[in-house]
């Protein structure tokens, strides 16, 4: 148990921090900005109240990328291909509306309201995906109620996760360590789950049901722990209109809009077009364990993500674009061999693609995330979270746009990839030019 002395002094930060969220001074005379708003206290004891969320997040990424690897299975069985990659992209549909209000509704309302739902909808979805692989709708609402619970988990859940992470709540935190929990509680989940829904769909019983069983219990479980998480912001007493509230004021920060978007752009379209796209050029040639070769670049790519975020924080210097230009430099090298694994289909060329993107895709996300902590204020965080992720997410329709463009034109996936490539290209130059605008 904490002495007198400990809880008077973790009661004091917390006034330092609730006074930083307002520009008032806090306990040692200081005036200060950023931090939890007013209201709100942490404690010695919950210390680790950020597992909780961090389970909520992993379980619902979880949930939302197990479909992945099963595109080929839904290939396999008679789906045209433009019609699973559009299922592929509908549970964007559910995430940006969920990411645009989600955020500044928990900046509104508090993270719990927002939050403690979100692992029941994405256990729900699911439920729907486990049951409706003859239906094309159920299937379809499946992927949306996915979509919402991984927007709010992106929008709401990191939110609170990262302000768990930092005094009052983790006294002892280092600088971006709430970014960092958040970017491997979401590829972690990414990855585990694409990969177990794979092994389970290519070799388990019950192959387009199991996979998804096994969310559901997670998000159940999840769901329970995350109860005991304490709220980080207070309700607003007089709150404005809900409309002013969806404004993000710090998205026209100018270091946003020309460094932090034009990487949010390539997040998503890396991980699509090494897991969605590649996997199905390659079919003919994996045909005896499709479904397995699709987990295997999935668990690749996120693999790498996932462990290349820890040392990604090592090398980031605030103020810089040295992260940022390290992301999009492996970006633009995963989008050059995809030109050339699309063209000789060969599994190494696909397994040093995914490797690649792997590594451009979780270099962003820490470097996007990092970025976002310093540039947003306290009350509009989750807002400008939302922003980020749903510009990212947009790349989550590169594979549909890609097989309608080739069915319709003839256009070859290398030389589409080969445009990609040009894209990043301008956007590392842009962002280039961009680095001396300060947070």
């Amino acid at each position: 148990m904490a002495t007198s002395t400990t809880a008077a002094a973790i009661d004091s930060e917390a006034e330092n921090v609730s006074a930083r969220a307002t520009g008032t001074r806090t306990a040692d005379g200081t005036r200060a900005g950023h931090g939890v708003r007013a209201g709100v206290r942490g404690s010695s004891g919950n210390r680790r109240a950020w597992l909780g969320v961090a389970a909520a997040v992993f379980a619902i990424a979880w949930g939302g990328n197990e479909f992945t690897p099963l595109l080929v299975m839904y290939k396999g069985e008679g789906l045209q291909v433009t019609t699973v990659d559009l299922l592929l992209f509908e549970y964007v549909l559910g995430i940006i509306p969920a990411l645009v209000i989600g955020g500044p509704l928990s900046d509104r309302y508090g993270r719990r309201p927002l939050m403690r739902p979100a692992p029941l909808v994405a256990a729900l979805g699911s439920l729907l995906l486990a049951f409706g692989s003859s239906s094309v709708p159920m299937l379809s609402a499946g992927r949306v109620l996915c979509g919402i619970a991984l927007g709010l988990a992106m929008a709401v859940g990191t939110s609170w996760l990262k302000e768990l992470s930092q005094p009052p709540f983790t006294p002892d935190a280092a600088p971006g360590v709430g970014a960092r929990r958040s970017a491997m509680s979401l590829t972690g989940g990414f990855g585990i789950g694409a990969g177990v829904a794979g092994v389970l769909a290519q070799w388990g019983p019950l192959p387009d049901t199991l996979p998804y069983l096994i969310n559901v219990a997670l998000c159940l479980g999840a769901a329970v722990w995350v109860i005991r998480a304490p709220e980080t912001v207070s309700p607003q007493q007089n709150p404005k209109r809900l409309l002013d509230d969806l404004k993000v004021p710090a998205a026209a920060h100018r270091r946003f809009r020309r460094v932090a978007l034009p990487l949010a752009l390539w997040l998503f379209t890396c991980s699509a077009a090494a897991y969605a796209i590649m996997p199905t050029l390659m079919m003919p040639k994996v045909h005896g364990a499709p479904i397995a070769f699709s987990a295997l670049i999935t668990v690749i790519t996120l693999g790498c993500g996932f462990g290349i975020q820890s040392v990604a924080r090592r090398i980031d210097k605030p103020g810089t674009i040295r992260l940022t230009a390290l992301s999009l430099t492996f970006v633009i090298a995963g989008m050059a061999l995809a030109v050339a694994a699309s063209a000789a289909l060969t599994l190494w060329l696909t397994v040093a693609t995914a490797i690649m993107l792997g590594l451009g895709y979780g270099i962003g996300m820490v470097a996007g995330l990092q970025e976002i902590e310093r540039i947003a204020r306290p009350d509009d965080l989750a807002g400008l979270n939302a922003v980020f992720y749903a510009v990212s997410y947009l790349g989550f329709g590169v594979p549909v746009v890609m097989a309608l463009l080739h069915d319709a034109t003839g256009v070859s996936y290398p030389v589409m990839f080969g445009v990609l490539t040009a894209g990043a290209i301008a956007c590392l130059t842009l962002i280039v030019r961009s680095r001396r605008i300060s947070v």
